[in-house]
């Protein structure tokens, strides 16, 4: 009874429900298409963007939870979420347990996530420029641009809006404030924001989780 009680008082998480089981048979199918296996736990809400380049790979752990439902999350995904292996060679590789709404993970290189890592809506990490930035090389070679490996850490909560650059990487435990632009690494147990991201304060250390 008390399921059924939440499900009356928030009727759309029951809504999303019945729309995520609907839309399993595609969503299974997309990932097996792309070579991903299934993994334990998942819950991926609305069809992802699957952009797999074929020597390449893409791992995620139990846990998994992506949001693409304009109606999954309050804070609604501007579109679904894109999970990109951008060149040959490149790794995408996720811990157990993340959570994500919306937004974009754009790996030329290798993006690295942790476990227990939670994404807010509409944020996007890549770890390339895409384009160089000279304008010879973008003509001759558009979409040579120079990429650097990105990692984050367990633990790590990123809220909306943001952007993650080339080469960061966020220490365990950290926080990174809704819209803020993350230029270079970020150490662990803090929280930074701004445009460019600049530490703001500091957590407590003895309540950061480890494995």
């Amino acid at each position: 009874m008390p399921d059924l009680r939440g499900a009356m008082r928030t009727p759309w998480k029951a809504w999303n429900e019945v729309w995520r089981w609907l839309a399993y048979p595609r969503v299974r199918l997309l990932f097996a298409m792309n070579a991903i296996p299934w993994g334990s736990g998942w819950r991926i809400y609305g069809v992802p963007v699957i952009q797999k380049h074929r020597v390449s790979r893409m791992i995620f752990g139990p846990g998994f939870q992506l949001r693409s439902l304009l109606r999954s999350n309050p804070m609604a995904p501007n579109h679904p979420v894109v999970l990109s292996t951008y060149r040959q060679g490149a790794s995408l590789e996720i811990g157990a347990n993340f959570r994500m709404t919306g937004g974009n993970l754009c790996a030329a290189q290798k993006i690295i996530i942790g476990d227990h890592v939670v994404i807010g809506a509409n944020t996007t990490i890549v770890d390339t420029d895409f384009h160089p930035a000279d304008p010879v090389g973008r003509w001759v070679k558009p979409s040579d641009g120079r990429a650097a490996e990105v990692v984050i850490e367990d633990n790590v909560f990123i809220g909306m809006n943001c952007l993650v650059l080339k080469g960061v990487r966020i220490g365990r435990g950290s926080v990174i404030g809704a819209g803020s632009v993350v230029a270079k690494g970020v150490p662990s147990g803090v929280i930074a924001a701004g445009n460019p991201a600049v530490i703001i304060g500091e957590l407590d250390s003895d309540r950061l989780l480890t494995k």
